[in-house]
């Protein structure tokens, strides 16, 4: 055996006595901010790349994201100055906590552990400027300029949207224990741990009912934060239980179910669990459907699908929603419901959203909304909406395939009419009414 080989050999056999299963359950346990893989990035690369600023060390100093880091820099300043306090107690009150913060990033890169000094202002700075941005937006007093770029009203107007859009991709996350610390820090006083997720869903949330929302426990970062405020309340029991073996079947396009009698109606909530189905009536929360739907819906399925534990709630969400839309009448027709709150144009172009959305994305077989397949399909099954439904797609579809049922009715009808005049009389006792005498024959 070459000595090259033999080393491979040895180091193996090393590793292999010092193997624990439990030190490795540890280790993927700590990570939440994952670098995504070829596979999914190279779908749709815009889709997970933050446009304005970066956030955490994976697109830190990319050319693009340049500019910020001054405005950076000068929330800092602003933030020392309001708390009142040195630098150096904010850097010894994250030292408890760095040995969390690095690990929270799976696969970080060798040279932000040994420099620890550099990441721990990496994520200083990073996490006041979050936190003056959300404050300055959320309405509180500024301290500065009137013309400032991005902390002025008009600044807040035109870039805040970006900042929201690129707090919430995968790669750009911040664990929330930076603002935590910095919190406390500067308060110099305990606050619940709600109080950090509450600040994040104001500044993020598209209604202030979501921002209201309490997730419990000190969200990982912001993207995990909105993603639990989306998925408040618990599913609607179900009569089936877990006995039965998950579902294979596709759910028909909401055109399709319409024709078989199912009826569409807003849920009473906003949360994607809302989703019932009780005697013919499919309950969808509401959703507005913007330029930005595409890129949040693609970072939360990335999230759920590299984060053991986190569930696949939107996935499932994003599947049911691509079954049941297949063109803009389908979107035309959850729009009717007030379901679907167009934001982005055509109804056609909605379609091709939420049909490329599940593009090569794997869906457990274990769906959180298996249930609702089954009920739903269970229902179309059933003979009278089957042929209800062929009925409707036969002769309702087309103007003129209407018209010819309906003559076809009407010649039935009047045949029918012209049988039953004829016969009545035979039945109610009548003969038929005598022929006029014929005159006689000249001999």
């Amino acid at each position: 055996m070459a000595g090259g080989e033999q080393s491979w050999v040895i180091e193996t056999e090393k590793r292999l006595k010092d193997l624990d299963p439990s030190l490795e359950l540890e280790l993927w346990s700590k990570h939440s901010i994952y670098r995504l893989p070829a596979c999914i990035k190279d779908l749709n690369s815009k889709a997970y790349r933050p446009q304005i600023v970066s956030f955490g060390p994976f697109h830190h100093g990319e050319t693009q994201l340049r500019p910020m880091e001054e405005h950076k820099h000068r929330a800092l300043l602003h933030f020392l100055r309001r708390a009142k306090k040195p630098l150096e107690e904010f850097v010894i009150g994250m030292e408890e906590v760095v040995g969390q913060l690095q690990d929270a990033y799976e696969n970080l890169d060798e040279d932000w552990r040994v420099h620890k000094d550099r990441f721990l202002q990496l994520m200083i700075v990073d996490g006041c400027f979050m936190m003056e941005v959300m404050r300055v937006a959320n309405g509180g007093q500024s301290d500065y300029a009137s013309n400032d770029p991005i902390f002025s009203t008009h600044g807040i107007l035109y870039t805040v949207s970006y900042i929201k859009r690129d707090m919430l991709m995968i790669e750009n996350q911040l664990p929330l224990l930076v603002l935590d610390k910095l919190n406390a820090v500067e308060t110099g006083k305990f606050k619940d741990e709600d109080h950090i997720n509450k600040m994040v869903l104001r500044f993020l949330a598209a209604s202030p009912i979501a921002a209201r929302t309490s997730i419990g426990g000190l969200g990982l970062h912001p993207l995990d934060v909105f993603r639990k405020s989306m998925l408040q309340g618990q599913y609607p029991s179900s009569r089936h239980g877990h006995s039965e073996p998950a579902s294979n079947e596709i759910i028909r396009s909401a055109l399709e179910l319409y024709e078989a009698g199912i009826r569409f109606k807003k849920s009473k909530s906003n949360s994607l669990r809302d989703i019932r189905f009780r005697h013919g009536v499919l309950h969808l929360p509401v959703i507005v459907v913007d330029d930005a739907t595409e890129f949040l819906f693609l970072n939360l399925m990335a999230f759920e699908r590299l984060h053991v534990g986190a569930g696949n709630e939107v996935t499932s969400y994003v599947f049911f929603m691509d079954n049941i839309i297949d063109s803009a009448k389908d979107v035309s027709l959850l729009n009717s419901n007030g379901i679907i709150q167009n934001a982005v144009g055509s109804d056609k172009a909605v379609a091709k959203l939420f049909n490329g959305l599940s593009k090569d994305v794997a869906l457990d077989p274990e769906s959180s909304l298996d249930d609702v397949h089954r009920m739903v399909n269970a229902y179309c099954r059933k003979p009278w909406n089957m042929w209800r439904a062929n009925l409707i797609h036969t002769y309702f579809r087309s103007p003129w395939a209407f018209l010819s049922l309906a003559a076809a009715i009407f010649l039935l009808v009047m045949t029918i009419l012209q049988t039953i005049y004829t016969v009545i009389p035979y039945y109610q006792g009548q003969s038929p009414p005598p022929s006029p005498p014929t005159a006689p024959s000249p001999q």
